[in-house]
């Protein structure tokens, strides 16, 4: 591992944790904005009161904005397993990409590999397990579709970073699976979002035969990891 010296461009948008609540999930957004400069100015910008704990730009750089200690704003209205404030228990990385806005592109194999190397580094430190390396889309599926169907979840868990499923025969109804993976809800929206980190090829929020087998899958994973 081999994490590039971190740019500290500080942030005055961050507070205190909660008392006695773990770090234990690290969640993964796209700036979704014209250009990385853009993104830290607002992401710095107090009257935006919004913020992340890293940003990784497309060269690979990485910018430090608010101390791991601190409770950066970055998930919003937000749940996975149960729980709903999810700013207070995570990591927040921000990957520089235009977004579904203003013209979604491919995470450059330089950002990836430094977010790969960020993603160890952090989890070294925190208890935060597979199941919890999440995308904005897993944890608000409702109004957020980052860091998007072109991101390589795969690869990540290639790398140890998260998890990917197995097909396998489902067990359960899609409810049920979709709790087990961490979803709170079995609407179109988050059957979509799961199709956007797990089959990105179709995105249709339709529970068919390959998503069901995709679902049980995961919740295998979720299993064996927990």
């Amino acid at each position: 591992m081999n994490v590039r010296r971190i740019v500290e461009r500080p942030s005055p948008n961050f507070d205190d944790r909660p008392d006695a609540t773990p770090i234990d999930m690290l969640v993964l957004h796209y700036t979704g904005m014209t250009s990385t400069e853009a993104a830290l100015d607002r992401l710095c910008d107090p009257a935006a009161k919004v913020s992340a704990h890293y940003l990784v730009d497309g060269d690979g750089a990485v910018y430090g904005l608010v101390p791991e200690s601190k409770r950066a704003w970055h998930a919003g209205l937000a749940c996975w397993r149960g729980h709903r404030g999810i700013n207070g228990r995570s990591i927040g990385i921000e990957l520089a990409n235009p977004g579904h806005e203003f013209g979604y592109r491919d995470f450059t194999a330089p950002q990836m590999a430094s977010l790969a190397d960020l993603a160890f580094a952090v989890l070294s430190r925190h208890p935060i397990p597979p199941r919890n390396v999440l995308g904005h889309s897993d944890i608000a599926p409702d109004r957020k579709l980052d860091p998007g169907e072109r991101f390589d979840w795969r690869g990540m868990a290639d790398r140890g970073i998260g998890l990917w499923p197995s097909a396998t025969a489902a067990e359960g109804d899609a409810l049920s699976l979709l709790a087990e993976c961490g979803y709170d809800t079995a609407t179109r929206q988050v059957v979509a979002a799961f199709q956007r980190r797990y089959r990105p090829q179709r995105i249709d929020g339709r529970l068919d035969q390959e998503t069901r087998s995709l679902l049980g899958g995961v919740a295998a994973a979720v299993r064996r990891t927990a």
